[in-house]
């Protein structure tokens, strides 16, 4: 409230900093013949204008005494010296210092009343043409509409950011979309949701029972169902959840569905069981990658060749291919080449250590022979980095290899990427192979869909049992749900594979068997602790000086992993404990603080949590010079900070591929400290050794499938700290959070699968 703040007036000497993204700014304040550093969001306000600012006074360890502006108001300069000063400030364009003074001088006080309401007269002074007299009034006008606007929406509560945001999107038609339906700033404005636009709908005296708020938090409903991976909600788990949300009668929503429906935003489909309630954006995406698969999984075979007479061929060819490699594949490994020869779309699973890598490195070996262009994806930087390592061939992220533009198009379900691959610009390749497919989404899966012509074998590799993608679907599990496809599954473990405890306990963890705890092993031990303050005193050991001796890597390496954000072994509370050992604060090292209690310091090592696809990055030579630049980081990158500016209010982070990108201080809360991470935020990644606290927590949260998850992050070692009841209540536990989705049945529709036998091959 601005009775709480401190007030302070005067006009902007000098704009020192802003941001022209989120116009956080940093501007010298003359007031009462004082200079006064404020620093805030200043969207709208030029050199010369005079503000009434609200906020109050800090003590900057660096810059000293700072007012920090919580809001402010342009008001009209008190006096004729400061409307001239206003004026040759260059707010208003093709006004300089001179014409200023001959303005002020021939008007007086009454110059701002002239220029907005009879701008004609400015012809009276020379210099000032008929035509530029019009253009100086129609810029006042202008600036007149953004003040009135700013007011009119700060009364709702809306911040000075928001607030220009609202004005770009609808201009002087705010008014009437704030009166009649403020729930379309969360449709058309990004960053505003539900919840914000509920609250200002009840200060603009919105009623509770309005159809435009239950359709709104009806479609809220089922985006938040997204965010938890679902692609539909039941109608009754729905409707359960928005009256619960907007506290109304669930008797009061059902209506609505039909109007939604009607204005085409979701899409009802009646199942066995009942109604089900899609997005439509959603509904259209697992139609759209359903025919796009069918289209992909043609045979390919040459006219008039003998079925058996090819095969024959293929079999010498990859029995060949073993001899020159030196290796033996068995039974399923040569039937999954095999299939890749045989189909356009084939699915390859399996766990750790069931030769996948050696598989497809087959695969590639004979594409190669038969001179077909072969490219590799992965859907994450790390990913692709360790596909690369593994196949010798480079292989891009997803994002990458579509070419990312930068460019983003917002949809009913939020934000997503805009390619420069796509249906009218297609991959050229013969073959895609595309690894760790568990983490791919519904809509990652339709953007790269779009981009394979037909004709071009799509390889889909990855691990069932892994957690399913952060976006919506299951897509791995439901492409072999849909007994559409080829899928072999990989189960035998390879005698290589079979000396690492990590991959045998892994296996024995899917397989619902409990695990040896006897730390003979060199690279799985378990250490039972059931005090938490014990736990972190070990915890610190270990990364800190333990396993990087033992496993030959860095203490930011060594990853802590946990299947919780809150709770004392949470994240949140690990990363404080860890960022206080691992990078003590220094004279060498600068700080800025994130909310009450965390803080980022350089050398801190950071996930970004959310997709950004304009976020710039570039790389840098040792000598400053810019080799490589991009726009795209991506939900669960992690890099370590390398500067913080406290006079332009920005960050440095280094991700993989030395990618350096400047956040603004006000764009921070897309990162957060990563000494610990969630299991989640862990998929694709490979550390050197994990170290992972088990003692309580959640049963929905502490179930097999995370456990085996975080299990096979760890490449060299695994070091479980905690109770070993609960480690075998995670392994006895195969509760998981179950996902609505639907695309296997979408591919069943379209391919009258119901008699189809199933091509999946199984054999031990």
């Amino acid at each position: 409230m601005k009775e709480d703040l401190e007030t302070i007036k005067g006009y902007i000497e000098h704009i020192i900093y802003r941001n022209e993204a989120n116009g956080y700014t940093v501007l010298s304040l003359m007031t009462d013949g004082e200079e006064v550093t404020c620093v805030g969001m200043f969207r709208g306000a030029d050199e010369g204008e005079s503000l009434e600012v609200y906020g109050d006074f800090t003590e900057h360890a660096l810059y000293g005494r700072q007012f920090k502006a919580e809001s402010f108001r342009m008001a009209q300069p008190e006096d004729v010296v400061s409307i001239e000063r206003y004026l040759g400030s260059g707010a208003i364009r093709g006004v300089g210092a001179a014409l200023a003074s001959r303005i002020v001088k021939k008007f007086g006080a009454d110059t701002f009343r002239i220029m907005e309401q009879e701008p004609e007269r400015l012809a009276e002074i020379k210099g000032i043409s008929e035509r530029i007299a019009r253009e100086i009034g129609m810029q006042m006008e202008e600036k007149r509409d953004l003040r009135d606007a700013m007011v009119f929406l700060q009364k709702l509560g809306i911040s000075g950011a928001l607030a220009a945001k609202v004005y770009e999107t609808y201009g002087m038609g705010l008014y009437g979309v704030l009166r009649e339906n403020p729930y379309k700033l969360a449709e058309d404005i990004s960053g505003v949701g539900f919840k914000k636009a509920d609250e200002i709908a009840a200060r603009a005296g919105i009623r509770v029972d309005s159809e435009y708020r239950i359709r709104s938090g009806l479609f809220y409903t089922l985006q938040r169902a997204a965010g938890e991976g679902h692609s539909y909600l039941p109608e009754e788990k729905l409707l359960a959840q928005a009256a619960g949300l907007l506290q109304i009668e669930k008797e009061v929503l059902e209506g609505q569905l039909e109007n939604l429906a009607m204005e085409k935003k979701i899409v009802l489909k009646r199942e066995e069981g009942g109604r089900r309630v899609y997005a439509s954006l959603f509904y259209y995406a697992e139609m759209n990658c359903a025919r796009m698969l069918i289209d992909l999984n043609q045979a390919m075979e040459e006219e008039g060749e003998a079925v058996p007479s090819r095969e024959r061929l293929w079999l010498n060819k990859i029995r060949e291919l073993e001899r020159e490699q030196k290796i033996e594949l068995d039974e399923l490994q040569r039937q999954a080449v095999m299939e890749s020869l045989r189909h356009g779309v084939l699915i390859l699973s399996g766990g750790p250590g069931t030769g996948k890598t050696t598989t497809i490195n087959t695969m590639i070996r004979y594409f190669e022979q038969e001179g077909m262009d072969i490219l590799l994806a992965a859907p994450t930087g790390r990913a692709a980095k360790r596909m690369t390592e593994a196949t010798g061939y480079e292989a891009k992220t997803i994002h990458r290899l579509l070419e990312l533009n930068g460019g983003i198009s917002d949809n009913s379900a939020g934000q997503s990427a805009k390619f420069e691959k796509n249906a009218d610009n297609p991959l050229e390749a013969d073959v895609i192979i595309v690894d760790e497919m568990s983490m791919v989404d519904l809509f990652l899966l339709q953007s790269l869909l779009k981009a394979v012509m037909q004709g071009t074998r799509l390889v889909l590799v990855g691990d069932m049992d892994q957690l399913p993608s952060v976006g919506p679907g299951q897509v791995l599990h439901d492409l072999i749900k849909s007994c559409a496809f080829p899928a072999v599954i990989l189960k035998k473990i390879f005698r290589q594979a079979g000396e690492s405890d990590i991959i045998i306990n892994a296996h024995l963890i899917n397989e619902g068997k409990s695990i040896p705890l006897d730390n003979k092993s060199r690279d799985f031990f378990f250490l039972e602790r059931n005090d938490v303050n014990v736990i972190y005193k070990h915890l610190v050991q270990l990364v800190q000086d333990m396993l990087p001796r033992y496993v030959q890597a860095s203490p930011l390496d060594i990853q802590v992993l946990t299947p919780m954000k809150k709770g004392s072994l949470g994240v949140e509370a690990l990363n404080r404990i860890l960022q206080r050992y691992l990078n003590p604060p220094g004279a060498d090292k600068k700080e800025h603080s994130v909310g009450e209690e965390d803080l980022f310091r350089e050398g801190d090592k950071v996930m970004q949590i959310k997709n950004n696809y304009q976020l710039e990055w570039e790389v840098v030579s040792k000598y400053n010079i810019v080799v490589d630049e991009g726009a795209g980081i991506f939900n669960g990158d992690v890099g370590v900070i390398r500067e913080i500016n406290d006079f332009s209010s920005t960050l440095v982070v280094e991700f993989d591929e030395c990618r350096r990108v400047t956040y603004p201080f006000t764009g921070l809360d897309e990162l957060e400290l990563a000494y610990a991470v969630t299991i989640h935020k862990s998929q694709g990644s490979e550390y050197p050794a994990v170290v992972m606290p088990i003692l309580s927590g959640p049963r929905l949260l502490f179930n097999r499938n995370l456990l085996y998850t975080a299990v096979t992050r760890a490449k060299h070692c695994v070091t479980i700290l905690g109770s070993s009841r609960m480690l075998q209540e995670m392994i006895d536990n195969t509760g998981e959070n179950g996902r609505y989705t639907s695309l296997d049945q979408r591919i069943r529709e379209i391919v009258d699968a119901g008699d189809a036998k199933p091509q999946v091959f199984d054999r031990r």
